[in-house]
């Protein structure tokens, strides 16, 4: 038996009840629309306001909110899609799945470089301005798609090389594996995912520890640097449990065979949902000069330049 097959099989011995799968649908589509029209008040409070163009922090922001969106979109699509639908065509399925994965190594990779900035910004205060500027951070950006792009295209090229023409015509039921079916993309995306693992770890790691270090010295108040850190920490730790998204789907139906589909839907929200749903609070609530601004927008009052 395929590795297709198999995962066919799985998704007929443990799908939901009418109720059940009804349920989840609408939890799923209400989180996803909740997020996405926080994160659309960002995007229209960093339109608005020219102070926030110059200034790498929030236009990195900015992009985790915009590529969060896009993430989330394409995350509920494929959820629905797979309760409805069922099966979808391989060559359609093979674009949502890429968009989903390219967006979903960008947050890690996008965190790793606001924390970076944060350093510079704390650690090397006279030479953040030259260090981080405008056209840098836009090319870091363009940097992040292509890094995603380079671990995940593989796949694609792989899976076009080895499997027949008539295989993109046909239909599956839409994840990975059953459209990137090699063994080798198997093998390649483990080692990506512990490259990328030990890389953003090691940065995050090493900036907040030396920022915490930096504040120390100077006496500072340390307090809101490390409230930050945890819930970067926690909301990386949130993102990088995608990772092993396959390690750990294969975990739950060992440990809860009788409950599978409820495991499944669990770490959805959790790898999902949860880590879109922080960054507002991180940088949209407690930046002071970002809430500023996105309080006139939430009470519709037009700044007097």
């Amino acid at each position: 038996m395929n590795a297709s097959s198999a995962n066919m099989t799985v998704v007929l011995q443990y799908r939901d009840s009418f109720t059940k799968a009804v349920t989840k649908n609408v939890i799923v589509v209400v989180l996803g629309i909740s997020i996405n029209y926080i994160n659309a008040g960002l995007i229209h409070t960093f339109r608005k306001h020219q102070i926030f163009y110059t200034n790498p922090r929030y236009i990195l922001f900015i992009h985790l909110v915009v590529n969060d969106m896009i993430q989330v979109t394409l995350a509920i699509i494929l959820f629905v899609i797979s309760y409805t639908i069922y099966k979808l065509n391989v060559s359609l399925c093979c674009i949502l799945v890429l968009l989903t994965l390219f967006t979903t190594e960008n947050t890690p990779l996008n965190l790793a470089c606001m924390a970076m900035e944060c350093y510079i910004a704390i650690c090397f205060p006279l030479r953040h301005a030259q260090i981080c500027t405008v056209k840098r951070t836009w090319m870091v950006i363009g940097l992040m798609w292509a890094t995603s792009m380079l671990s995940v295209l593989p796949d694609l090229f792989i899976t076009m090389a080895t499997e027949p023409l008539d295989f993109f015509h046909s239909r599956v039921f839409c994840l990975r594996q059953n459209v990137f079916p090699n063994p080798l993309i198997v093998k390649k995306r483990d080692v990506t995912y512990v490259v990328f693992l030990v890389m953003v770890w090691l940065v995050i790691f090493y900036t907040y520890l030396r920022i915490l270090f930096t504040v120390k010295l100077a006496r500072k108040d340390a307090s809101k640097a490390r409230n930050t850190i945890l819930l970067h920490g926690f909301q990386l730790l949130l993102c990088v449990t995608a990772y092993v998204g396959p390690q750990l789907k294969n975990a739950l139906l060992l440990w809860f065979p009788k409950n599978y589909t409820d495991s499944l839907f669990a770490t959805y929200i959790i790898i999902q949902m949860l880590p879109r749903s922080i960054s507002p609070i991180i940088y949209g609530v407690r930046d002071k000069t970002f809430r500023s601004y996105l309080k006139q927008h939430l009470m519709c009052k037009v700044r007097i330049s």
